[in-house]
């Protein structure tokens, strides 16, 4: 009788569940419709407008292209301001991201294989961070970038945006760092090898998935990154892309349509590199979770 009534609350808990799921099924398609249309719809009016004539854009400001026009497109893309305003946030983005990768990974090295005291108090420092905002710190960060010379420079953008991405690197790379067997470490010494050397012919091949996770979303921030630039760059020759953007808007404010193509073509690099380097996130972060 015992194993029949448990039997039974099996059946009904594995019926409550499926019902459960049958009726939050809909609405989860439904709550992922929603977001994917608030994200995707706004880019593809952006494009289309792009292939669009301004009198189309204010006949029918949602409509089709009819017929589809290339010459905005083209003279984006043989603009020389725009291929030097790319290649400027092209230099930024690697730049920053190189030094997150190094700092970072060594930062999150000494916090999660190094016991000392403060450690905790320091991690908890870095993840604090991640509250702080940029405008919080945009008179004393020019300030200090006036003093080092470094206004209208690449590295006067690079360095305070690698800064700001320190605290998620921190946070995605101890814990998968201290997932990794301290027996690895203890065979490597074994070996002759110092910790200097664990780290790096050890630790960071293992934890390249979460690696390339920071990677691409220092990347991505910094390729979009809009207050840091303006802040240090008022050259128009040493503008990045968000910021040439904002001042092709103002040049050409009534041409709606070249203005969308510029903004469509500005999109592309980030939005290819992020859908391409997509499942490398979610493994890096899911590796993060588990360690």
């Amino acid at each position: 009788m015992t194993g029949v009534a448990a039997a039974t609350a099996a059946t009904s808990s594995t019926r409550r569940r499926a019902a459960a799921l049958t009726l939050g099924t809909p609405f989860t398609y439904l709550t992922v419709l929603l977001v994917v249309g608030i994200t995707v719809i706004p880019l593809l009016f952006t494009i289309l407008g792009g292939f669009r004539t301004n009198a189309q854009i204010n006949n029918a400001p949602a409509g089709w292209p009819d017929p589809w026009v290339l010459s905005n497109f083209t003279d984006v893309f043989t603009s020389e301001v725009f291929w030097n305003a790319m290649g400027n946030s092209a230099v930024i983005a690697v730049i920053a991201t190189g030094l997150t990768l190094v700092v970072g990974s060594m930062a999150a090295f000494a916090l999660s294989r190094y016991s000392f005291t403060g450690r905790e108090g320091l991690y908890t420092l870095f993840t604090i961070g991640l509250l702080f905002p940029v405008t919080a710190a945009a008179l004393p960060l020019y300030l200090l970038l006036r003093e080092l010379d470094l206004l209208e420079t690449s590295l006067g953008v690079a360095l305070p945006q690698a800064a700001f991405a320190l605290p998620i690197t921190i946070v995605i790379l101890r814990p998968f760092m201290a997932a990794i067997p301290g027996e690895l470490e203890d065979a490597a010494a074994m070996d002759g090898a110092s910790r200097l050397g664990f780290f790096w012919r050890i630790l960071l091949p293992l934890s390249r998935p979460a690696l390339t996770t920071v990677g691409i979303l220092a990347f991505v921030t910094s390729w979009n990154a809009y207050l840091l630039p303006l802040l240090v760059l008022s050259n128009p020759d040493n503008f990045t892309l968000p910021l040439g953007v904002a001042a092709f808007q103002s040049q050409y404010s009534q041409d709606t349509a070249k203005i969308l193509a510029y903004t469509a073509a500005s999109m592309i690099p980030a939005v290819g590199f992020f859908v391409f380097a997509e499942r490398h996130i979610v493994g890096g972060l899911t590796g993060s979770v588990k360690g």
